[in-house]
């Protein structure tokens, strides 16, 4: 097949997408939404971009559809859509791309203003203007993207400077998205002009022994040009790196700001560096002079991370003088980019990185997404009500797989098999996995804070209770989840509050996993593949309460913001709210419950290393008290692994006697001793208080004692 009938066929599987994600929202009026949603997600696993927050809104002049703020609110990213649906890309006249990213900016400008007071205030949009009217001390760059699944013809459009802003525009159309689908969802190059961009040359010693796999240069970057070369390109720097930069709060990161701060000129011999991979450099030799870098392409760095961003940040938010800093870099030129993705990883690993890189810091290649990958290829779903058909619901763990299996169908006949054993309403993501799971384990401010950011979230969770291999239950019951969140989605939609949906359906279905103690029959949803009328019922239900709690935030607070928050989920619970009484006969008995969690998880307790970094879990400070009491509950509870842990706080939620706060105090405890950081005596008093009220339970909390606490 041609290039040319390839990307037909994509654009055909795009615009079937976004028919079938429609469908099954039944929101056919809002097609280029999906479309958006499609294709940011495409740019976050290319590392395009970082996260994205929908909003959509247009009026006479100003259109958005998408935004995220990153980098301490220091940037922002607007997206606007231009959506055909036409069956073969049109090609789009230059004047309408640019009147699409003119509106982006008309957005802008009202938010800088203050001029949206004409926007609803109950609605996203005007969320949107408030942060940036609010932030508009504090933003910097501001990036205008255009999307669209028509073909663009267009020069390159220029930076822009005004005042203290700078903008930049970046077109994707089909063809674009395509390539960068094609080539492994991996991102564009980046080619780096030291020279002309910089107004410097990097010097460099280059690695003596010639070899057909790579090359290697030692080189030394000033801290100003690291930092204005980040500031340029942000995280599309750091895509091969396994880990986010970690903010300020690791004690590295700090000590990094200290160096700055206090001695510049020691950054040299207290700092390993950078290392970082290229597919090719250009270097100027004059005689008498060192060797220099002039130009890289595929810049990428795959460690130092965090030694980036922090100069970065030191230099922008701190106003601290960088100029004298020196980093160490080491650049590994691999000459065949068919070898990238074998040796950037070991790079990664095995390079004499500052922060611990733990197994929470990798995605679709852990373990745990290539089971559940495994087993939703084979286990049948039961066919719905009506129809003899099986299906399966397909997990994608690389964007882009499930277009590719279809792809590789030889005949229409085939691909309407697939279609039909595997159908795109069936289809789900990590970040789905993720938002199912964090929903129903009723952290609705996790997933309100954006997919990408909740996956993190997820796969932290992961890491903090030990090694998780998913089972073929586990796939049914998590599937059930899905179906009970779609349909929630579907229900919220019909009930037109008007915006904030995708927040009120995850803290929705939150409040019935809460008020249910997760006793919700899921095994039924998987069998039926569908809810029951009273379950819909009771949505409609909650989602009132839940619409009329998050619109209304305490202090006039901006309620995407609010709705992040832990405090909006918490002081939800504190109202009286009851389930009704025909709900009940949908919920199965606790002991179904603690049996579902036993039977699909196992755990394998791993010994953390003495010398891991240990990093903040909270905004405030963890105190380590040198004295704490050393009776045998005492002692057995700093000892707790994170299976102990795990079904502490199960049957904690699971008796229903206790407060969200004392739910929240084990949690923190369990990430507290996971990290081997010692808890206040008070904590661990207030734990053997809530071993004291289980009574009958307490018993089986301490594996090496035979009787319960009097």
């Amino acid at each position: 097949m041609d290039v040319d009938s390839q990307l037909l066929t994509f654009s055909h599987d795009i615009n079937q997408e976004v028919i079938s994600r429609a469908h099954d929202t039944q929101t056919e009026g809002f097609e280029e939404d999906h479309f958006t949603d499609i294709i940011l997600e495409y740019l976050a696993d290319a590392g395009e971009i970082d996260d994205w927050e929908n909003c959509s809104h247009q009026a006479r002049g100003i259109k958005v559809n998408g935004y995220n703020f990153f980098n301490n609110n220091e940037n922002l990213d607007l997206f606007v859509t231009l959506y055909t649906g036409e069956k073969s890309p049109l090609k789009t006249p230059q004047s309408l791309v640019k009147s699409q990213s003119k509106k982006l900016y008309n957005f802008f400008k009202k938010g800088i203003n203050h001029e949206y007071r004409d926007l609803e205030e109950s609605t996203p949009a005007f969320d949107l203007a408030d942060n940036i009217f609010k932030n508009r001390n504090i933003i910097k760059k501001i990036r205008l993207f255009v999307l669209t699944d028509s073909i663009v013809n267009i020069d390159e459009i220029k930076d822009q400077k005004e005042n203290e802003y700078e903008f930049s525009f970046h077109i994707w159309d089909i063809q674009r998205l395509f390539r960068t689908r094609t080539s492994g969802n991996k991102p564009e190059p980046i080619k780096i002009d030291f020279l002309n961009e910089f107004g410097c040359l990097i010097p460099c010693l280059s690695m003596p022994n010639k070899n057909d796999t790579y090359s290697a240069f030692l080189a030394i970057i000033s801290g100003k040009t690291l930092a204005e070369l980040y500031g340029k390109y942000g995280p599309r720097l750091l895509e091969r790196n396994i880990r986010a930069f970690l903010q300020m709060r690791g004690s590295v990161n700090r000590e990094i700001r200290e160096t700055i701060k206090n001695e510049p000129h020691m950054f040299l011999a207290y700092n390993n560096g950078i290392s970082v991979t290229a597919e090719h450099v250009d270097i100027v030799s004059n005689p008498g002079e060192m060797p220099a870098i002039k130009a890289i392409d595929d810049f990428q760095i795959v460690n130092g991370a965090q030694t980036t961003a922090s100069i970065f940040h030191s230099m922008i938010k701190d106003k601290l003088d960088v100029s004298n800093v020196n980093i160490p870099v080491k650049l590994t030129v691999i000459k065949n980019p068919g070898d990238i993705d074998r040796i950037v990883p070991k790079i990664s690993l095995c390079a004499n990185s500052q922060n611990k890189i733990t197994a929470a810091d990798f995605s679709s290649n852990d373990p745990f997404h290539i089971k559940i990958q495994k087993i939703s290829r084979s286990i049948w779903a039961p066919a719905k009500r009506g129809s003899q058909q099986e299906t399966h619901w397909y997990y994608e763990r690389v964007r882009g797989q499930y277009l590719d299996d279809k792809g590789r169908q030889n005949t229409s006949k085939q691909r309407r098999i697939f279609e039909t054993q595997y159908p795109t309403s069936q289809r789900f993501t990590k970040t789905d996995l993720a938002k199912y799971e964090n929903t129903w384990d009723q952290k609705p401010f996790l997933v309100s804070l954006g997919a990408e950011k909740n996956f993190r979230e997820f796969v932290q969770s992961l890491k903090d209770k030990g090694t998780f291999k998913p089972s073929d239950e586990y796939f049914k019951l998590l599937v059930a989840k899905a179906i009970l969140f779609k349909k929630a989605d579907k229900i919220i939609l019909n009930q037109k509050y008007g915006g904030y949906k995708a927040n009120i359906v995850t803290y929705t279905v939150a409040l019935l996993s809460y008020l249910s103690q997760k006793r919700v029959y899921l095994e039924k949803i998987w069998k039926d593949q569908d809810i029951s009328r009273n379950i819909e019922n009771e949505l409609i239900l909650l989602s009132r309460i839940v619409q009329a709690h998050i619109t209304n935030p305490p202090g006039g607070k901006n309620i995407t913001e609010w709705c992040k928050k832990k405090e909006c989920w918490e002081s939800l619970l504190q109202k009286q709210i009851e389930l009704s009484e025909s709900i009940g006969r949908e919920f199965v008995d606790a002991k179904i419950v603690t049996q579902r969690e036993e039977q699909i998880i196992e755990y394998h307790e791993e010994k953390q290393e003495e010398t891991e970094e240990i990093e903040e879990i909270t905004t405030e400070n963890v105190e380590v008290e040198e004295e704490f009491y050393d009776t045998d509950y005492e002692r057995i509870i700093r000892n707790y692994k994170p299976r102990n842990w795990y079904m502490l706080i199960r049957d904690v939620k699971n008796d229903g006697n206790f407060t969200p706060q004392q739910v929240s105090l084990l949690q923190r405890m369990e990430k507290i001793t996971a990290r081997n950081i010692r808890p206040k005596s008070d904590e661990i008093q207030s734990v053997v208080e809530i071993l004291k009220q289980l009574t009958k339970q307490s018993e089986k909390h301490f594996p090496d004692k035979n009787k319960p606490l009097k």
